[in-house]
């Protein structure tokens, strides 16, 4: 079975890896082109700053930065609020919300019940 090729937008990998931000805004959703727009706060500036310089060790706490192709092949930790999620930044990923791949809560499971929780283990001995 072959494997799909990836595009955005009829775009390849490497492609979309040469655009500039500007160009890329004209490919995106409005909310998030209205965001670049805008510009990038202090904090997205910074993470910016270190893929451009391709430290080894990204650690962010700004959820809200929207994935910019150059981002695409750096590994990036993300808080969720309790600890760091390291994150593969891929192209499928790009004009996304680097907050939409780190979880902030955890899935709910659940287990049996516990002595006293139905009206049938009552009667049940505890021994």
């Amino acid at each position: 079975m072959a494997k799909k090729e990836f595009s955005f937008k009829g775009m390849t990998a490497e492609e979309l890896k040469t655009l500039s931000i500007e160009e890329f805004m004209e490919l995106i959703p409005s909310r998030s082109r209205r965001s670049l727009k805008r510009g990038f706060t202090e904090a997205q500036k910074k993470v910016l700053e270190k893929v451009r310089k391709n430290d080894k060790d990204i650690k962010t706490h700004t959820r809200s930065m929207i994935i910019v192709p150059e981002m695409i092949g750096h590994k990036i930790k993300i808080h969720n609020g309790k600890s760091f999620v390291e994150l593969m930044i891929m192209p499928e990923m790009a004009g996304h919300i680097l907050g939409e791949f780190a979880l902030t809560r955890k899935r709910v499971t659940h287990n049996s019940p516990g002595v006293g929780a139905t009206r049938s283990s009552a009667s049940v001995s505890v021994r």
